[in-house]
């Protein structure tokens, strides 16, 4: 579906809101990526925990080597750790069409007010994987997908 230049992200998935509403949960995502997240996995944990939505959480491998300080004492370094010991939204979703009322008009980012909404009212859980999952957001990315 079309939905123009400039509707966001938000707005994009509410403008599709009549080919899901009748649905009991649909799949949706947003992401320049690959990825093995295993969907039917996700699918299964988003009946499972009966709320209105699951994003998958990972851990990409992180860029840059991290420093644990105390004070100016540098007392743990470990190079380039997965995730930067954070989990991420992957970008991939399975959703109750009620998510929609989340979203005010085209203007909204699904990434802001919805899902910190959705947060607030316990309305959102993440299906963890721990499989391969990497951002095609710049050159660097593909160069590295390529290889």
């Amino acid at each position: 579906m079309d939905t123009g230049e400039d509707t966001m992200t938000g707005g994009r998935l509410k403008r599709v809101r009549r080919f899901v509403e009748l649905d009991e949960a649909f799949c949706f995502t947003y992401v320049n990526g690959v990825s093995d997240i295993n969907i039917s996995a996700s699918i299964a944990f988003h009946q499972q925990h009966g709320k209105l939505a699951t994003t998958t959480a990972v851990q990409p491998k992180g860029r840059f080597g991290a420093i644990e300080l105390v004070g100016q004492n540098i007392v743990r370094f470990k190079e380039k750790p997965q995730g930067d010991n954070n989990w991420i939204n992957s970008g991939f979703f399975v959703l109750s069409p009620k998510v929609i009322d989340y979203i005010a008009d085209d203007n909204t980012f699904w990434e802001k007010e919805p899902l910190e909404n959705l947060a607030g009212d316990n309305q959102i859980d993440a299906y963890v994987d721990d499989g391969f999952w990497h951002p095609m957001d710049t050159l660097r990315d593909k160069m590295y997908l390529d290889e």
